[in-house]
């Protein structure tokens, strides 16, 4: 008779666990692509540990914490490692609804991916949407760094005004200095006149024209 329950028990469980079956999920993984040399091998243990991760996130939906792992079925597994599986209801006899199958893992994604060291891209839910991680905390406050930015740039504004003064000042002293050379030459300009420079004369003693001199002025001196 024990034999004859286990027949009908699994009979049971397999009519559940079929491939695009009611309620049913396919699984598939990239071990090799994912680890390359430190690949390793999908086993008995593995699918162990794989229904047990099911039932983890099953236990986290309202109304589902009696979940076991006896209640996480896995069906149609080859070597490339493809699965179908369904979680069931052993007081009723039947799968539970996709939809709460679905909620569950997109829940724990990121726990079920880490704990085969596999991602969304290696361990594929065919008929569950991938979710993004959980966004990690920077290892630097963002106040430092907005502080930072903030301060680069009073830094940098603060330098370029400081060039910006002492380019306008040597401007003005370039051009102050030509002004200056400027008013030299034109006064050098006003001390010749019919390029004769006027220093040249000497104008207290004055200029005597030999035209209107005497005889006795000129044998005379003065």
């Amino acid at each position: 008779m024990l034999w004859l329950f286990f027949f009908l028990v699994t009979a049971v469980r397999a009519e559940l666990c079929q491939p695009d079956a009611e309620n049913a999920f396919k699984v598939r993984l990239s071990i090799r692509t994912a680890l390359g040399d430190k690949a390793y091998v999908w086993d008995t243990n593995e699918e162990y540990l794989f229904r047990a991760m099911v039932a983890f996130s099953m236990r986290k939906v309202p109304n589902r914490e009696t979940t076991e792992i006896s209640h996480v079925l896995l069906c149609n597994v080859t070597q490339r490692v493809s699965f179908w599986f369904v979680v069931t209801d052993p007081s009723k006899n039947h799968t539970l609804p996709a939809d709460e199958v679905q909620s569950a893992i997109r829940m724990n994604r990121n726990r079920i991916n880490n704990v085969f060291f596999l991602n969304d891209q290696t361990l594929e839910f065919l008929k569950i949407p991938s979710t993004l991680a959980p966004p990690t905390d920077p290892s630097v406050p963002i106040w430092i760094i907005i502080f930072g930015v903030i301060f680069c740039v009073v830094i940098v504004a603060t330098t370029l005004l400081i060039l910006s003064g002492i380019r306008q000042r040597r401007r003005q002293n370039k051009e102050s200095s030509e002004v200056d050379d400027a008013e030299d030459k034109l006064e050098n300009m006003g001390t010749i006149a019919n390029s004769i420079p006027c220093d040249s004369l000497n104008m207290k003693g004055g200029h005597v024209n030999d035209g209107f001199m005497t005889e006795d002025e000129r044998l005379t001196p003065l």
